[in-house]
């Protein structure tokens, strides 16, 4: 008796005389195979079609009350599908980009996202984004596929640098310009958060009155300025700018290190070549030297990688966009028990929808 597509809203089984042969060689017997139907499964495989995709467009319990199978079944279905999919290789690949994703939110869960730049698609998912586990995949491409990728763009982590030079020499390894920012905007904000602190430190100590107007005008200017300091200027509204003004009038500081993180912006948006990036770079670095250390260490240290950005302005841009929609997939899919089913899901979603 097995499973198959509804008939409107009824149910259908279909109960079926699967003949049984004897072997004239060895007189093993064995059963006929149906080719509308896999080994050992119990449902037919367009019902499996159709439950695939009504489970990537909700969630796992809801398509299990709605239709005759469970839970168990449907996560079957999904694993044989998958091993269809992973048993495939990754074709036309020419930039590579690997990026991460937060499991929890605020736990330091991450796990390792490999994506097809040049097409927009994820064509990996991992639970952890060790060195160890990333190559255990990509050897697994083998060396026709790692050999004709051209770029791979990476966070600021040695691992996956290493990973790169390890298994893909021949690649261009660049640095994402977004992660480097985010150092830039990191520092920046370390340093709003201090000169708070320390303002509201004086207001509680102020010996006298002036002192305590002073600064309590400066506590003003400082309260609520983390995202006109960070956010990109021209995306600013006529509010937010006049925040900023405001910003800038009370601290000289933040003055020089704002307009310094709109400059290393606009270096990356608008240096045409490698050897302008380099130059606009080297200026930016000698006058970072006091306001922007921490950033000025990490960029000298991955300066070819992020001169390489300049070449083809390659980043893991895409990557954001793949990312939300992991996440959207993440919570619609509470039903699944595992990793390995969330991950199985990730991957259908991309085959069957883009």
């Amino acid at each position: 008796m097995v499973k198959d597509l509804p008939w409107g809203e009824k149910p259908v089984f279909l109960e079926i005389n699967r003949r049984q042969f004897k072997c004239e060689k060895c007189r093993k017997p064995f059963s006929e195979d149906l080719d509308f139907i896999r080994k050992r499964r119990t449902y037919t495989k367009r019902l499996a079609t159709q439950i695939i995709q009504e489970v990537l467009e909700n969630d796992i319990h809801s398509v299990a009350k709605k239709r005759v199978v469970t839970t168990e079944e449907i996560e079957r279905m999904l694993e044989d599908a998958a091993s269809e999919l992973l048993e495939s290789k990754p074709s036309g690949l020419k930039r590579l980009g690997i990026d991460e994703i937060a499991l929890i939110k605020g736990k330091g869960n991450y796990c390792a996202v490999l994506i097809d730049l040049d097409k927009s698609k994820l064509i990996g998912i991992l639970a952890l984004r060790t060195q160890s586990e990333i190559s255990q995949v990509m050897m697994g491409w083998g060396t026709e596929v790692l050999e004709n990728i051209e770029e791979v763009s990476i966070d600021l982590w040695k691992g996956y640098k290493n990973l790169v030079r390890e298994l893909m020499p021949l690649a261009q390894v660049v640095a994402d310009r977004f992660d480097v920012m985010a150092q830039v905007n990191k520092e920046l904000d370390i340093q709003r958060k201090q000169e708070k602190r320390k303002t509201e430190d004086l207001i509680k100590t102020a010996k006298t009155s002036e002192d305590k107007k002073e600064n309590e005008q400066i506590l003003e200017g400082l309260n609520k300025s983390k995202y006109v300091l960070l956010k990109n200027e021209e995306d600013l509204s006529e509010k937010q700018k006049h925040k900023l003004i405001q910003v800038k009038e009370v601290s000289p500081e933040l003055k020089i290190r704002h307009e310094l993180k709109e400059e290393i912006r606009n270096i990356f948006e608008q240096s045409d070549n490698w050897l302008m990036g380099l130059l606009r770079l080297g200026i930016w670095l000698s006058r970072a030297n006091k306001y922007f250390p921490d950033s000025r260490n990490t960029i000298i240290r991955w300066l070819d990688e992020i001169i390489a950005y300049f070449d083809n302005r390659t980043t893991s841009g895409v990557g954001e966009g793949i990312n939300n929609k992991l996440k959207l997939i993440k919570r619609s899919a509470y039903g699944f028990r595992n990793f390995e089913n969330y991950r199985i899901r990730c991957l259908l979603t991309w085959h069957f929808n883009y």
